[in-house]
């Protein structure tokens, strides 16, 4: 068995939208923070219009994001 647990949920998307985008995924939730009171699919289009972002990158920042990580 592995010392380390599997990463799940919208975290399990960080290292590829790392890799994918060149940003840690701080900057991307420093983002959404600025944005303020946007709903979900408002946040998500934010992501994909003004930063290139795909929809399934942009989706699980904003999840983890409204649920209070960042």
């Amino acid at each position: 068995m592995s010392d380390t647990a599997k990463v799940t949920g919208p975290a399990s998307y960080f290292p590829s939208i790392e890799k994918t985008y060149g940003q840690p995924v701080g900057h991307w939730l420093a983002l959404l923070v600025a944005q303020g009171g946007m709903q979900h699919m408002q946040l998500v289009a934010f992501l994909k219009t003004e930063h290139g972002l795909g929809h399934g990158h942009a989706n699980a920042l904003v999840a983890h994001h409204l649920r209070g990580g960042g």
